[in-house]
């Protein structure tokens, strides 16, 4: 059973669509998308494109991030035809269109396909071609709280080593009173978890398969990586971290339980809202860490706004797409919402705006990690693959949420650093095998 959500000014433009005294029948969207806060905002202000489309009415699917990319997958390889647009990633576009589950997405002169970032515009592009519309791209980056460090004597350098966060989050750390010196991902998932995680072992030289596709959590830098990580959560991160992802972290941020968060770009907006953050005129920012090898610890990924090619509906779901990724959607939120709250991460014009400039103090450093991510050269050593916060082949959604459970498990200590690490290598190399690599 598919539930409704809609804001107030959307279902009124359903009804006027669908009870309209023309008696024409609208044409209804389903689109799936994340629970994030930047989709929640699009859905509330949806009733200005359904005023200037009558004829169109949005039905929303809204679901966490896992659920989301379960039902989204599933549906369009088994072309279930559920959804009109998915809310998709940057690993889903380039191997989901090779499989022709995509329309390829054209937009007239207005739209300025050449505004869009060009780190990004390719992640979502084959042989020059749009297969998906960035709703908002992210990398990642360190948020911290001043006040903190300066209660404790600490400068937060602009790009600081993983010695440093960890060495700070320790300090910081006043487990007493709630406030923990550090938050982090550690709910089992591809992109929940292994996100981060990926992103981090890159700066400490691991990788996810040598040149010849063997898995590599024997070697030592997973071990380091993966060692590091759960030291610092035991010593300095919150009660049920394994529990958590972006969403949980979030909340725990806002309400100043955090020293430190190091997470997506795209929540630099929300940790700095006075509306929605009881810390907004205490937060700082970095860029991600790294360990002294060239790599540092950020990942490169945008939400983006796709048309299966099950849809009935392609050109009311591509009218819809161009309007949720348009300047002029950019513009409707910094009306409604300020500036700070347009969706990040998508457009060269926008880190050019001097509005934005001076009501996101997070631009520069958002644009800086966004511009060093490289997807093709993502680790220290050669890979057969590209991808910084993931692997570009099918197998690895499943192989990669797999891998997430086990370092979940080590997190919240129902097993070792050690073990996790051999059963990550033990069901990476059986289904690699299975799925026949090296191919």
């Amino acid at each position: 059973m598919r539930v409704r959500l809609c804001a107030v000014a959307t279902c009124s433009a359903m009804a006027i669509a669908a009870f309209g005294t023309t008696g024409a029948t609208a044409e209804t969207l389903t689109i799936a998308t994340v629970n994030n806060g930047d989709m929640i905002r699009m859905q509330k202000l949806a009733g200005a494109f359904t005023e200037k489309n009558p004829d169109i009415t949005l039905e929303w699917v809204t679901l966490e991030e896992n659920v989301l990319r379960q039902r989204v997958t599933t549906d369009i390889a088994t072309k279930g035809g559920q959804y009109d647009i998915m809310t998709i990633g940057t690993y889903e576009v380039p191997i989901w269109a090779a499989q022709d589950w995509l329309v390829p997405l054209d937009f007239d002169a207005d739209y300025d396909v050449d505004d869009l970032l060009p780190a990004i515009r390719a992640g979502l592009s084959i042989d020059g071609a749009l297969y998906a519309a960035p709703f908002y791209g992210e990398s990642s980056f360190v948020m911290y709280r001043k006040d903190l460090f300066d209660e404790a004597g600490l400068e937060m350098p602009e790009a600081p080593t993983w010695d440093f966060i960890g060495e700070a989050a320790r300090k910081i750390t006043d487990k007493g009173n709630e406030i923990y010196g550090i938050c982090l991902r550690g709910k089992a998932g591809w992109g929940e978890n292994m996100a981060f995680l990926t992103a981090m072992a890159n700066s400490f030289g691991a990788r996810w398969f040598d040149m010849d596709w063997n898995p590599q959590f024997d070697q030592p830098q997973w071990k380091e990586a993966l060692q590091f990580y759960i030291d610092l959560m035991k010593d300095a991160g919150p009660p049920g971290a394994s529990s958590n992802g972006f969403n949980e972290n979030l909340a725990l941020f806002q309400t100043g339980k955090c020293g430190m968060w190091i997470d997506a770009t795209v929540a630099a907006s929300f940790v700095s809202n006075p509306d929605e953050s009881k810390v907004a005129d205490k937060v700082g920012f970095a860029l991600a860490p790294d360990n002294g090898l060239g790599k540092r610890g950020n990942w490169l990924w945008a939400w983006s706004l796709a048309v299966p090619a099950g849809s009935q509906k392609t050109d009311a779901a591509k009218k819809f797409i161009a309007w949720a990724t348009s300047k002029e959607y950019s513009e409707l939120v910094a009306e409604k919402e300020g500036w700070a709250n347009v969706p990040p991460g998508t457009r060269t014009s926008l880190y050019a705006n001097p509005a934005y400039q001076e009501a996101a103090p997070f631009a520069d450093l958002t644009l800086k990690s966004i511009q060093a991510a490289d997807p093709t050269h993502p680790t220290v050593d050669d890979v057969p693959y590209v991808g910084v916060q993931f692997v570009a082949i099918p197998e690895f959604q499943g192989i990669g949420t797999a891998v997430g459970q086990q370092f979940s498990a080590a997190l919240a200590g129902q097993t070792t650093v050690d073990q996790a690490l051999a059963g990550a290598q033990a069901l990476t190399a059986r289904e690699m095998q299975k799925a026949g690599y090296p191919k």
